[in-house]
């Protein structure tokens, strides 16, 4: 008996090591994105010692969530990404963007978060996808889609060697790469994550950084310097963001979530602009799609049980506030919006002139407004009161539009297409995720590579709703075509 004891006990390790690698191999048969290799790359020329970017209020209110953009394009890009010269080309572009290649640090002061730009470089992944580019904007999920960027949080202890920024080359079957850029959103909004790829590819190119980083200060605004910018009578009230705050402090009820992303053509957007003319002639395509998506998700989410709604609805303000486009940071404006009755509306017309009138009437009186109040939020010792949920806890609603007719921009195309390494290589689809979205859910409206009016609409909603969403008669009837939506089966 003695023996069999001491063979089980001898084999038992054995077995485990066995049974451990069989699910790491069930597990690698369903995961198509497997990482091939990590290195770190650091910018062409060093910083001047003791460099610190400092953080806005703004920039502090965004830590709970991350930014991750991915672009993809049909031919390879890249052979060795080690020795590759796009390698060398990110490293030139990376020395213009101390705050990506530093690292997270506590002021001694006051105990606040900043950047040491240190050149400590930014975290490369290569990965390989088991499938062709094309199966995989048919057939993969936003949780999937996930995979094509590396990322993982900030360490509150010790963030001195994590890394804010990740970029992930993914090579496709077939041909074909997807770059995907995660970053902290402390660190920077979707706007300026893409710039940074698109001043990538222009430095690969040759050609001149069309928008470099800009880093505008904003925390002394004309308003706390006691000038008039503002004279009409745009409601420079705070308490929207103030209720966030306060909200946050509210554990919300965690539901698992899916996302789905919905192209309209030119043609029907076109269309449908047309057929809600007489209610609102002057509406965008945002303001048709924010309404649309807004009224069926209420449907959804409360069927005659609310009297009113809220959507929360965020756009950029680099324009308004004649900033710098390449202006490094965080520069969003959330709003909140609020309708009876919205699911119930016959005339979408209604809803669309709404949004329309939300959105066109803010100015810069209200951006700088809601700038003094993030940097107001100081607590004993100097530091910001806590971060809260941006993106909820109501339903959220980005707009993209300022991407389009982006300045400095010539061929018509939306922003994110000219992220272009050679000529003939535009992106064929970029895609946009927020992490940490929670509450109702997220809605981003943006332009498509069609451009023109056409649009993208990627939806993030607990997964039941999502599923309802995507079989809604009122948007099927657009004819969108479903991408990243997940219609691979397991």
């Amino acid at each position: 008996m003695s023996s069999q004891i001491l063979v089980f006990y001898t084999t038992l390790p054995i077995l485990i090591n066995f049974l451990v690698s069989l699910n790491m191999m069930k597990q690698n048969e369903s995961n198509r994105v497997a990482v091939r290799s990590k290195l770190t790359a650091v910018s062409s020329r060093p910083v001047n010692p003791g460099t610190i970017h400092s953080f806005t209020g703004l920039d502090h209110a965004m830590a709970l969530h991350s930014v991750h953009v991915i672009f993809y394009y049909k031919e390879t890009l890249f052979s060795y990404f080690d020795l590759d010269p796009f390698r060398v080309c990110l490293s030139e572009i990376l020395s213009l963007y101390p705050p990506v290649t530093g690292r997270i640090v506590r002021r001694e002061v006051d105990g606040e978060w900043e950047v040491k730009c240190n050149d400590a470089g930014v975290r490369a992944v290569k990965a390989t996808v088991a499938t062709t580019l094309d199966e995989w904007l048919g057939s993969a999920d936003g949780a999937e889609e996930r995979l094509l960027t590396a990322w993982d949080d900030m360490p509150l202890d010790d963030p001195s060697s994590w890394s804010p920024y990740r970029i992930q080359i993914n090579e496709f079957e077939g041909g074909g790469v997807a770059i995907g850029l995660s970053c902290f959103h402390m660190q920077a909004d979707p706007t300026c994550a893409t710039l940074l790829i698109k001043s990538w590819a222009e430095t690969h190119r040759r050609e001149p950084v069309v928008h470099p980083p800009s880093f505008d200060d904003l925390s002394d605004s004309p308003l706390t310097s006691g000038l008039n910018i503002h004279k009409t009578s745009t409601k420079l009230s705070c308490s929207y963001y103030e209720a966030k705050s306060m909200a946050a402090q509210t554990p919300l009820v965690l539901k698992k979530m899916g996302t789905a992303t919905f192209k309209f053509s030119n043609e029907v957007i076109k269309q449908s602009l047309l057929e809600i003319q007489q209610t609102c002639p002057v509406a965008t395509p945002f303001d048709l799609l924010a309404a649309l998506f807004w009224a069926r998700i209420a449907r959804l989410k409360h069927p005659k049980s609310e009297s009113k709604h809220s959507l929360s609805i965020c756009v950029d303000f680099r324009k308004k506030l004649q900033l710098s486009y390449g202006h490094y940071g965080n520069a969003l404006h959330f709003s909140l919006l609020s309708l009876p009755d919205v699911e119930e509306k016959e005339d979408l017309g209604d809803v669309v002139g709404a949004v329309h009138r939300h959105v066109s009437s803010q100015g810069e009186g209200e951006f700088w407004s809601a700038l003094d109040w993030f940097e107001s939020r100081k607590e004993e010792g100097g530091q910001f009161g806590a971060p809260f949920r941006m993106y909820g806890p109501e339903l959220t609603c980005m707009s993209m539009e300022h991407m389009v007719d982006f300045p400095g921009i010539t061929g018509n195309k939306p922003l994110m297409y000219t992220a272009v390494f050679d000529k003939e290589n535009r992106p064929v689809h970029v895609s946009y995720h927020v992490g940490n979205v929670e509450g109702e859910g997220l809605i981003i409206v943006m332009p498509s590579p069609e451009g023109g009016l056409a649009r993208m609409v990627t939806v993030t909603l607990p997964e039941e709703e999502l599923e309802q969403l995507c079989q809604d008669e009122a948007i099927s009837n657009l004819n969108p075509i479903m991408v990243i939506s997940g219609t691979r089966k397991a």
